[in-house]
């Protein structure tokens, strides 16, 4: 079989996980150049991926498909379009620098063959989650991003603060997890198709539905626990915890992206409606103020810059909801541009940790001769996020603005709020580019010199590409914003970036105040943070504390459900297992009518047509006698032994009743199981030497009595509602008809046993067979230690005094 090109795309997100599995034993033998080969690996699926660049912009899909579950119709899919592509791109591009990055930082570490792995690993679960076009096969790599950076954030484990925050970040990001589960199992039941590229026509389907806005809650839920939106936001602060490396990958190309990303590939299906604006508008715009306020009140470099990340994505869910042509430009330019100063800020601050031995701004100054080229990348990457022109931050801070000219005053409210979020961001990556590195240099815990080759290559790059996209608005507009924008709108959206600046232009004079608002909140920075840790302090609680207060209530409720449920008393467990079994056989019967399917209503007052003896032969009625004397004999049995043997009466009784109506295997089965049954209660008897008689007091009895009451005639009742009911003979016809032709088996109750259920029946003997030696062993008598004899100590002679 012959393989085109894009039969490979599915490749790209397979080979990291590959490659993953070797990087231990490869870290293991060659160290930290281990890194520089493995980084060939993400270098090389960047190549690969740009080879469909020319067809994406021109208009083209690419769709491949493995067979995954084919039975039921379900194949591991693969789309890309602009907006894939855009982030694939930039996924892997990224994750080069970083796997680079890496094999420095973490140079002569035990474990950074591993911690390659695990990032390795990280970036195939995130190419395969922008590459899937089936729901399912995208809700497994979004939870294996979830686990891959619970890995990451956790990979200091020795560090209580380490495990918490990967903890705290896998329950955040695994309740969205749910949450996407049971919205692509709703796509699925609305539109009859797993494949994302097939619901994107099918959005009036989805939206005319009543159920559209629990799918819409659904997915929001989804996104807005990945991608860190406000109140969920707190864990993406706590996973500065991982490795700086780490960091840079999550906030610039990877987990955090997901939810955004989700999002853009949803517009075109759920988008567009008055909820979908109202929510996406107000917890966007709420998300960026948050993060902008919040990067102001740190003062450690990674805090900041993760604070800033929560802004950024409030950013992209606000332009989604706006849903708007140019609201989307800005989503696919500001991506790009948040990717590349956000991951060079990210190594900035690792290198000068790396290199100064701390990430405190207030214990930073004067680096820029001791660090020149890692000065010359926050620049870049500073005047980026600042959003000056020449560079890409610059027109995505245009497109932002230039769909929100009209009148309306809640236009005018989310313009009000993105210049001030936009204008706090600019600040802050003036405190990022000044504070460490301008005025007078002070003293570290470590002397400060320059960072390694490969610390450096990332942000020098990262911002040199964020300056040269500024410089050619043709290139960005038709390689990255129309392709990507136009995936994410569903429809043709033209790029008019343009480098001339009109100075009559409204755009100007907005990107002239949000420089203005940054100035001010570089030069009152130290009042802000002050005031804000005061409003935090007048507070009392975040909702990190909501967090932990939960968790431990959680674990105080669980330990109090173990305590009633399993605390060591075998009677106990009885009687919730036979309630448990009562409410299941009674509950459905009386949620869904099956009194009055058994006996109608109108019925009830005539009794005498239900209270009517069967006409049965009289060894049947002497087998029913029997089996009523032997339950009676086990209620009334004045022993222990007379009660076991009685109840092997009543069971001999119903192996008969199977055999005089034709179901002489399942006879002989219950016969068995009742010889059985008493040889090895008789046994356990003289094993355990009980009282003859079971006294137990009266509220003991009348509780298993009523129990038993219940569950019989719960049992019963069913017996009589499936007798009532039409018996559906599918399953049985399927054994009938292949039972011969697949088992080669005639005897069709033994075909399911072994080969159709013949794991199940596996299970059960061992489960069996596991019990049984339990028991076995509780009945062995442990041997008695012979007793010692005591020897006789002699007896001193007195001594005689004279």
């Amino acid at each position: 079989m012959e393989l085109d090109t894009q039969d490979y795309v599915g490749m790209a997100a397979i080979a990291p996980f590959v490659a993953a599995v070797f990087a231990p034993l490869l870290g293991r033998l060659f160290g930290h150049i281990s890194g520089l080969a493995l980084a060939l690996v993400p270098a090389a699926i960047f190549y690969y991926l740009t080879g469909f660049a020319p067809a994406v912009v021109n208009g083209e899909t690419i769709a491949t498909s493995l067979d995954w579950i084919p039975a039921y119709g379900i194949g591991l899919s693969f789309f890309v379009d602009g907006l894939a592509l855009v982030f694939a791109l930039t996924i892997s591009g990224i994750g080069t620098l970083i796997i680079l990055y890496a094999s420095a930082y973490l140079k002569g570490h035990e474990h950074q063959g591993r911690f390659i792995g695990f990032m390795l690993a990280f970036m195939g679960a995130m190419l395969g989650l922008v590459l899937a076009d089936s729901l399912l096969g995208l809700f497994v790599f979004w939870e294996l991003t979830s686990i891959t950076s619970f890995l990451l954030i956790g990979f200091d484990h020795k560090r209580q603060a380490a495990r918490r925050a990967a903890i705290q970040a896998l329950v955040i990001t695994n309740i969205g997890g749910m949450c996407l589960l049971a919205g692509a199992i709703l796509v699925y039941v609305l539109t009859g198709t797993w494949e994302m590229s097939a619901v994107r026509g099918m959005g009036d389907v989805l939206r005319e539905h009543s159920l559209y806005l629990v799918v819409l809650l659904c997915f929001l839920g989804a996104a807005f626990t990945k991608s860190a939106q406000f109140p969920l936001h707190f864990w993406l602060p706590n996973a500065m915890e991982a490795p700086t490396p780490v960091s840079a990958f999550l906030h610039s190309a990877t987990m955090v992206q997901a939810g955004v990303y989700l999002l853009a590939r949803m517009t075109p299906s759920l988008g567009g409606t008055a909820e979908w604006m109202s929510i996406l508008t107000i917890f966007g715009g709420i998300t960026l103020l948050w993060g902008a306020l919040g990067a102001i009140k740190q003062t450690d470099l990674k805090q900041i810059l993760a604070q800033t990340t929560i802004a950024s994505l409030g950013v992209l869910v606000l332009l989604l909801g706006l849903g708007s042509s140019y609201a989307v430009a800005g989503v696919a330019v500001y991506f790009v541009a948040h990717a590349c100063y956000k991951a060079g800020l990210f190594m900035v601050a690792g290198a000068v940790d790396h290199e100064t031995g701390t990430r405190e701004i207030t214990a930073l100054g004067g680096l820029r001769n001791a660090m020149p080229v890692t000065f010359a990348g926050a620049v870049l990457g500073a005047l980026s996020m600042i959003g000056l022109p020449l560079t890409l931050g610059y027109f995505a801070k245009e497109e932002m603005y230039a769909g929100l000219l009209s009148g309306e005053w809640t236009v005018l409210l989310t313009l009000a709020v993105l210049l001030l979020g936009n204008g706090l961001l600019a600040g802050v990556a003036m405190i990022v580019m000044i504070k460490p590195f301008m005025g007078p240099q002070i003293d570290t815990p470590k002397h400060a010199h320059e960072a390694p080759i490969a610390m450096l290559v990332g942000p020098v790059l990262l911002g040199v590409i964020g300056v040269l996209l500024g410089a050619m608005p043709g290139f960005v507009g038709a390689n990255i914003l129309e392709p990507a924008a136009s995936a994410i709108r569903g429809s043709g959206v033209e790029s008019h970036l343009s480098l001339a600046i009109d100075v009559t232009s409204p755009l100007v004079w907005l990107s002239i105040a949000t420089w203005a608002v940054g100035v001010v909140a570089y030069l009152q920075a130290n009042r802000l943070r002050s005031m804000l840790r005061k409003f935090d302090a007048a507070i009392g609680w975040t909702a990190d504390t909501v967090f932990d207060r939960v968790m431990f209530g959680l674990i105080r409720f669980s330990a109090r459900v173990t305590q009633t449920l399993h605390h060591g008393k075998l009677e106990i467990y009885l009687v919730v297992v036979f309630c448990a079994l009562g409410l299941a056989l009674f509950g459905p019967m009386l949620a869904w009518g099956g009194f009055d399917w058994l006996v109608p209503t109108r019925d009830l007052g005539d009794w005498s047509q239900r209270l009517v003896l069967p006409s049965l032969h009289f060894y049947e009625w002497a087998i029913f006698i029997t089996a009523i004397i032997g339950l009676v004999a086990v209620l009334c049995a004045p022993t222990r032994l007379v009660a076991i043997l009685a109840l092997g009466v009543q069971g001999t009784s119903v192996a008969l009743i199977f055999l005089i109506f034709g179901a002489p295997d399942l006879a002989f089965t219950q016969l068995m199981v009742e010889v059985l049954s008493v040889v090895v209660l008789t046994f356990v008897m003289s094993r355990l030497r009980l009282d003859v008689k079971d006294h137990r007091p009266f509220e003991d009895w009348a509780r298993d009595g009523t129990i038993a009451i219940i569950c019989g005639a719960g049992v019963s009742l069913l017996l009589m509602l499936v007798l009532n009911g039409e018996l559906n003979t599918r399953l049985s016809d399927f054994f009938i008809q292949t039972s011969v032709p697949i088992a080669h088996g005639h005897n069709i109750v033994n075909v399911i046993l072994v080969d159709y259920r013949g794991f199940d029946t596996l299970g059960e003997i061992a489960v069996v067979m596991g019990a049984g030696m339990a028991i076995l062993a509780l009945l062995r008598r442990p041997k008695k230690e012979p007793v010692a004899k005591k020897t006789p100590v002699p007896r001193k002679a007195k001594k005689v005094t004279p």
